[in-house]
């Protein structure tokens, strides 16, 4: 993303003062000012004697992430891309594959909705179990309500191997669970941090052929909802930066990209996803998961997919 200097020509608020506030804060880019903490930047700003121009940098510099879009590319161009580098991983679920083609595609964005205790972290441990497992694949894990099971991974990659890890069996145990990292993240400018270091790290993890080919938000809304509450279009910038973010790596890496998202009443009290209309948008694929009461059965349908039509739907038993 572009220097703040760079910007200055345009917009005439991001003039020296502000860079050189920015400056003293280690922000030099967009992308820095993504990573940082807006709450706390917007207090040191107040204590300035130029705050009310600080403030409108501030503003600005959020309307220019809120416009940003991937550049033009041609329906050749995108074939291409899709046949040749989008692989599809399947999520180790024989129902949700079936249900998608195979399952989930590199380069989209898998958003998987449902209330709560309905299976949605399950989902989430047995595609990464199977991910490393099955398709050799590195997965980046960000736990943000602390329900990352180690013990539940090794169960699902015992399943997948077909058996328990004997003594020999043991190196291959450890590679799988070495390949799948979990990051505790509690806040959405610590996952701008670790999609930051992600992305900078990429061509040292292709040399050493250990590409990330998931990567899991579990859940998006429980980052995304503190930030909506009273902070007006500021929260609503960083919701829309996120879901770029998440589209840029997943198409720019060809990773698949999975996020979780609660539910809250909708109208006659029939739920609805969270985050609300400008969320809804940026998702490639939105599923629907729901349990059946007093047994171990899930149901999940399509809300939204670009090659299949809303409301087809599978059942599956974890």
């Amino acid at each position: 993303m572009a220097p703040l200097k760079a910007l200055e020509a345009e917009y005439r608020i991001l003039d020296p003062n502000f860079q050189a506030f920015c400056a003293s804060h280690g922000i030099f880019s967009v992308e820095d000012f993504l990573i940082h903490d807006l709450y706390e930047l917007a207090a040191f700003a107040e204590q300035q004697p130029t705050s009310e121009n600080l403030k409108q940098g501030i503003t600005q510099v959020l309307c220019i992430i809120d416009t940003q879009h991937q550049p033009w590319l041609n329906g050749m161009d995108l074939l291409d891309d899709a046949l040749h580098n989008k692989h599809v991983l399947s999520t180790g679920c024989e129902g949700i594959d079936l249900l998608l083609g195979g399952g989930l595609r590199e380069g989209q964005l898998t958003e998987l909705v449902g209330p709560s205790s309905c299976g949605k972290t399950q989902v989430c441990l047995l595609a990464a179990s199977n991910v490393a497992t099955k398709h050799m694949g590195n997965v980046v894990y960000l736990d943000t309500g602390n329900s990352f099971s180690p013990q539940r991974i090794a169960q699902f990659v015992g399943h997948i191997a077909g058996h328990a890890f004997d003594e020999a069996g043991n190196i291959i145990f450890q590679r799988i669970m070495n390949s799948i990292v979990c990051h505790s993240v509690f806040d959405i400018f610590t996952m701008f941090n670790v999609l930051h270091r992600l992305v900078i790290n990429f061509p040292s993890q292709l040399q050493k052929g250990g590409q990330v080919r998931l990567f899991i938000v579990d859940s998006i809304s429980s980052l995304i909802t503190p930030i909506l509450g009273n902070s007006g279009s500021q929260g609503r910038a960083l919701m829309i930066s996120a879901g770029y973010m998440l589209k840029k790596l997943a198409h720019e890496h060809n990773v698949a990209v999975l996020v979780t998202n609660h539910t809250v009443g909708g109208e006659r009290g029939i739920p609805k996803p969270a985050l609300g209309q400008t969320w809804k948008s940026i998702p490639h694929v939105r599923l629907l998961l729901s349990c059946d009461h007093g047994n171990n059965v899930r149901s999940i349908s399509v809300l939204r997919h670009p090659s299949m039509a809303s409301g087809k739907a599978a059942k599956f038993s974890i």
